[in-house]
């Protein structure tokens, strides 16, 4: 599976297993509609909802649509965006200013790929 990462020097394509990193078409995001203060970013798969916030733990994982929230990424640096997986609401994205860091256990644990990127402006699946 690939996380597509829009940065300062263009768009690429991350492949999550090898961590190759090829030029991609640019996209836009879409932002999931939350209430929340602070919100950097949001995403949403089924009734997974991930909102990267100004804040530190920088996540608020909600698995039923909004109406309870849990605080997630501590130790994550602030937030650029925030992806989740479609056809895997277990999979999430977070971008920070240079890297990407990804979790596959709807936010419990994190793992930063080894790539560093230029800016990081937007994140997606």
């Amino acid at each position: 599976m690939n996380v597509y990462v829009d940065t300062a020097n263009g768009t690429f394509a991350i492949d999550l297993e090898t961590e190759e990193v090829e030029p991609a078409d640019r996209f836009e995001p879409e932002q999931a509609a939350v209430d929340l203060p602070r919100v950097v970013a949001a995403a949403r798969s089924g009734s997974t909802i991930v909102a990267a916030v100004d804040a530190s733990p920088p996540l608020l994982v909600s698995h039923d649509a909004g109406a309870t929230w849990r605080e997630s990424g501590r130790g994550l640096p602030h937030p650029r965006g925030v992806a989740i997986a479609n056809d895997d609401p277990d999979l999430i994205a977070f971008a920070s200013r240079n890297r990407v860091h990804v979790s596959r256990d709807g936010g419990r644990f994190w793992t930063a790929l080894a790539v560093e990127l230029p800016e990081i402006r937007a994140i997606a699946f």
